[in-house]
C-alpha cells in the first residue's frame, strides 16, 4: 500500500510516520511538508509545498490512503482567521486533491464535539471540514473524534492544565469517555484502520470509541 499525509510534523502525524514506516503493509509513505522533514527512510519520500498553493501540489496527493492530520492552536496561529486556514482550509484543499486523484480511502483527525452549527468557534470549524469532506463522496471516509490528546513532552501550558483536570475527574469516575489519549495510540489505532480497509463508506469514530479500540489494540 502507498500512504500520503498532511501534518507530518505534528505530535500525531509523526507518531503516525513511524508506524506506517515500520509496517510491512506499507511501501511507500509520502508526506506533504511546509519544512523539511529530519527523517530519512528508504519508504519516506518528503514534499516541501505551499499549502497556499495547491495546484502545485495536489497532483502530489495519490495512493491508497491519505491521512490529514494537520491543525494548530489559536495561540500558535495568531488569530481565528490563520487557524482557520491551516484547520479548514488547507485540510480541506488536500481532501479535494485526494478525491480528484481517486484515492479511495480518507482518514480525517477531527475533534469531539465537532459540529457546523455550535457557538464555539473551534467545534464549529471542525465540523465545518467534516461536513465538506463528506461532501467529496470518497469510497471510504473515517473521521476520527478524539478528546483531548496528550502529547509526549509537550510545552503548551494549557494542554498540561487540561489532562492534569482530566485525569482527576476520571480518578473520581467523572468523564471516562474523554480522558487524555496519548497520540501515539491514536496513530495506531488510524493504522489499524487503514490495513483493515473498513467496509463502511463513512464512520465516525467518536472518543469512547476510539478509547475503547485502543485498549483493544494494546
Amino acid at each position: 500500500m502507498k500512504a500520503v499525509i498532511i501534518g507530518a510534523t505534528g505530535a500525531t502525524g509523526s507518531a503516525l510516520v513511524q508506524l506506517l514506516l515500520e509496517d510491512e503493509t506499507f511501501s511507500e509513505v509520502k508526506a506533504l511538508v511546509r519544512r523539511p522533514l529530519q527523517q530519512q527512510h528508504p519508504k519516506l519520500i518528503t514534499r516541501v509545498i505551499d499549502f497556499n498553493q495547491p495546484e502545485k501540489w495536489q497532483h502530489e496527493v495519490t495512493g491508497d490512503v491519505a491521512f490529514s492530520c494537520l491543525g494548530t492552536t489559536l495561540k500558535d496561529a495568531g488569530s481565528k482567521a490563520a487557524q482557520y486556514k491551516v484547520d479548514y482550509e488547507y485540510q480541506y484543499a488536500f481532501a479535494k486533491a485526494a478525491r480528484d486523484n481517486n484515492v479511495p480511502y480518507f482518514m480525517l483527525i477531527s475533534a469531539s464535539m465537532a459540529n457546523p452549527k455550535s457557538l464555539v468557534f473551534y467545534s464549529r470549524m471542525k465540523g465545518q471540514l467534516e461536513k465538506a469532506v463528506t461532501a467529496l463522496h470518497f469510497e471510504h471516509l473515517i473521521i476520527f473524534r478524539p478528546g483531548l490528546l496528550s502529547r509526549p513532552d509537550t510545552q503548551r501550558k494549557g494542554e498540561k492544565i487540561s489532562e492534569s483536570i482530566l485525569k482527576w475527574l476520571n480518578n473520581v469516575g467523572l468523564l471516562r469517555n474523554m480522558s487524555p489519549l496519548p497520540v501515539r495510540q491514536l496513530a495506531q489505532l488510524m493504522l489499524h484502520y487503514a490495513k483493515n480497509k473498513f467496509a463502511d463508506s463513512i464512520q465516525i469514530v467518536e472518543s469512547a470509541r476510539i478509547l475503547s479500540e485502543v485498549k483493544m489494540l494494546s
